[in-house]
């Protein structure tokens, strides 16, 4: 069995068992999650959409965080953990939000990559869920489950994994399986205890436990 072949049924398992799997961070603009994405960094989802609450009160729009103080962004955001270098970036992406893109979020992945605090995951995310374009965005969900998989072979940079997965995913596949990887990282192929191997939708075809 080829790699691709491995992933395309995988990508299809998948679907059955999280049909419905989508980013779990709260958003209803595409600027709050390019904030959420940053504080999410060493932190929970859950975490970032309570903290995100206060933010928002108080900072309803692209203009009125812009113009807000860092060490006031901090305040709020601290209970994310790296309060600082967060509150930063967050602070300088939305003055470059308002002063160069009248508050929108640029559509172009090379323009998200030079925002502060914008890495290629964060570039993913925005450009598959608020954009709807092709997007593989390598979490530690990603990293870990597909190197189980046997879709890559021992490869821990993020980036190096990204392009191989482009290899084998096909591109309107990619988003929608990398939230359905979270989902399947959170409840059976964990990271923290044993996978639970033996009710995985996948083993059958995992490398790990399945066909080799």
């Amino acid at each position: 069995m080829t790699k691709k072949q491995r992933a395309c049924i995988i990508i299809d398992l998948l679907r059955q068992e999280y049909p419905d799997a989508e980013c779990s961070l709260d958003y209803d603009e595409a600027w709050k999650l390019l904030v959420s994405v940053r504080l999410a960094a060493q932190c929970t989802d859950a975490r970032v959409n309570i903290v995100v609450e206060d933010l928002y009160a108080q900072y309803p729009n692209v203009e009125s965080l812009a113009n807000a103080s860092v060490e006031e962004i901090e305040r709020i955001v601290k209970p994310c953990g790296l309060g600082k270098s967060k509150a930063k970036d967050i602070s300088a992406c939305m003055k470059i939000l308002h002063e160069k893109y009248d508050d929108k979020v640029p559509e172009d992945f090379d323009a998200l990559l030079a925002l502060p605090g914008v890495g290629r995951k964060s570039a993913n995310l925005i450009m598959g869920d608020v954009f709807g374009k092709p997007a593989i965005v390598t979490d530690t969900h990603c990293i870990r489950l597909v190197n189980r998989f046997g879709l890559v072979d021992g490869v821990k940079d993020p980036k190096k994994v990204e392009m191989a997965l482009w290899k084998i995913i096909p591109a309107k596949e990619g988003n929608d399986f990398c939230h359905r990887l979270v989902y399947h990282g959170r409840a059976v192929c964990t990271a923290r205890t044993k996978p639970d191997c033996e009710n995985c939708c996948l083993k059958e075809v995992c490398k790990r436990v399945g066909v080799k």
